[in-house]
């Protein structure tokens, strides 16, 4: 019987009542750990996480919670190796694609812990200026953003078991509000493994923050008015949790992070082999290939002038081609496994769906797999599908495939491009190619209402961008429409998810002595 990962719950590590799920290797197939939460105390464990972990937070500062999360990334630094191993074996992720996720983890922990030494020696934070409510200045209102007194709930995805953690958590607890993190089960080691290492080394005060590990009964019903719940999966998961009373009664503050067939648009003006096309080709196939295109960042759709469809599709195609697939072990291969058998066999049903109105441009299934049982291993090749009418092809712009797969579009003119990637009814990334900065900025500007972060990607950054697909903690994650609605990180205003704002009315005196 392989081990049983705990969950830490009330301030203390427990163990479900049942044998629970097992975790596997996507590529060999074994059994790892297993995980189980049945039968625990959840309204007991998230009252101790709001009275005892919120309690201890908000009484420290700023400035003293930041300082709590520098000391959380050294520790996960001097883990790292520990984490890389989990997730070769329960992710089937090669180094460069697990550092993605274990080093982007610790970078942004990093950051929230600098963001909270700017912040000072506060307990609340100022929003905004004193309006003067009496003609003589003597009353007046000034807005002000305390840390909610409840608990953030956080639902996790499979593909970011360490990042979607943390870029949660640390603004989380930089604000105040303790933490319980639900893992996806299939990748859950990772996430219960970084937990267990804080709590075990003490960094955090007891109750600020717990994990569950597993699909505990009844996680919703726990939350209470004042609890924030923030969720990233599919569309369908979200439906349901927006229609819980959690949501629909106690009105707990939610964010949503969905599907999203995101984009990459080379501009008019440029020629096959230019600076831009070649940027553009090598981003889709990193974007592709980068975790075995399971990134809800990922580039799905790829617009290019109909001219240079037939070069775009060469020239990717032929990117592509080198790209070795197998056991990430082998340090010859580029890419590993999708996280799961559910997973492959719903990237299988995807491409059947999506050829329906698309062709084969690149055939993942020609890509011998190395080190690797193709009866066992939980492994695909890149493949990349074209359609040569985007107006009609509504699959294209409407499902998401999560995997490695992208599909090559062209496309009249600017207008009809512009329209084109509004078609996939809100995104949380697009990105631009091209030499025009005039240009680049314009359709910039036209599709920002539709995406959460707009890349702009020309000659002159071509070595300092930081990619298509990757977060970065100083910019917003999320995205409006189909991507969910939500809002995540972006530097500070990450806090406000986590804060409640009030007007205080009052004189001068008092409302100087508000905050700073």
């Amino acid at each position: 019987m392989t081990d049983l990962l705990l969950n830490h719950l009330g301030g203390k590590w427990v163990a479900g009542r049942d044998s629970g799920s097992g975790l596997f290797d996507p590529v060999l197939g074994t059994e790892l750990v297993r995980v189980d939460s049945t039968g625990l105390d959840l309204n007991a464990g998230f009252a101790f996480a709001r009275d005892q972990g919120g309690g201890a937070l908000r009484s420290l500062t700023y400035r003293q919670r930041g300082e709590l999360l520098s000391q959380v990334a050294k520790l996960l630094q001097s883990n790292r190796d520990a984490y890389y191993e989990i997730a070769c074996a329960n992710s089937g992720t090669v180094k460069n694609d697990s550092a993605v996720d274990i080093e982007g983890a610790i970078y942004t922990v990093s950051t929230y812990g600098k963001l909270g030494a700017a912040l000072g020696d506060h307990h609340a934070l100022a929003d905004g200026e004193a309006q003067p409510l009496a003609k003589d200045g003597s009353f007046g209102s000034r807005h002000v953003q305390v840390p909610s007194r409840g608990l953030a709930l956080f639902i996790n995805a499979f593909n970011f078991p360490a990042w979607g953690l943390w870029e949660k958590a640390a603004p989380a607890l930089l604000s105040g509000v303790p933490v319980v993190a639900k893992p996806a089960t299939a990748t859950a080691w990772l996430a219960q493994r970084m937990v267990k290492d804080v709590i075990d080394a003490g960094v955090l005060p007891a109750g600020a923050l717990s994990v569950l590990c597993g699909s505990p009964t009844g996680l919703l019903d726990a939350l209470q008015p004042f609890d924030v719940l923030s969720f990233t999966g599919s569309a369908e998961t979200a439906a349901l949790i927006r229609s819980h009373a959690a949501i629909t009664r106690r009105s707990v503050r939610l964010n949503v992070e969905a599907d999203s067939l995101n984009a990459a648009l080379l501009l008019p003006g440029e020629a096959a082999g230019s600076q831009a096309f070649d940027l553009l080709v090598k981003e889709v196939v990193r974007e592709m290939t980068v975790k075995s295109g399971q990134k809800c960042t990922a580039i799905r759709r790829i617009f290019v002038p109909q001219e240079l469809f037939d070069a775009a599709a060469e020239s990717i195609s032929a990117r592509l081609a080198a790209v070795t697939v197998g056991n990430p072990r082998n340090e010859s291969v580029r890419m590993g496994a999708l996280a799961s058998r559910t997973q492959l066999t719903g990237f299988h049903d995807g491409l059947v769906h999506l050829r329906q109105q698309a062709e084969l441009l690149h055939d993942g299934a020609g890509h011998a797999l190395i080190d690797a049982d193709p009866a066992v291993a939980c492994c695909a090749g890149p493949t990349l599908l074209g359609c040569r009418d985007g107006d009609r092809a509504d699959r294209i712009h409407d499902v998401e495939v999560f995997g490695p797969v992208a599909t090559l579009l062209p496309y009249r003119n600017r207008d009809h491009a512009l329209g084109l990637v509004r078609r996939g009814q809100g995104s949380l990334v697009t990105s631009l190619y091209g030499s025009d900065s005039g240009a680049l900025a314009a359709a910039a500007l036209e599709l920002a209402d539709c995406h959460g972060r707009v890349h702009v990607v020309s000659p002159d950054v071509a070595a300092s961008h930081t990619g298509h697909g990757n977060v970065m903690p100083q910019s917003l994650h999320g995205g409006p429409g189909r991507a969910g609605g939500g809002e995540e990180l972006g530097g500070l205003r990450a806090l406000n998810f986590y804060h409640r704002r009030a007007a205080i009315q009052a004189g001068a005196a008092v409302l100087g002595a508000l905050a700073p």
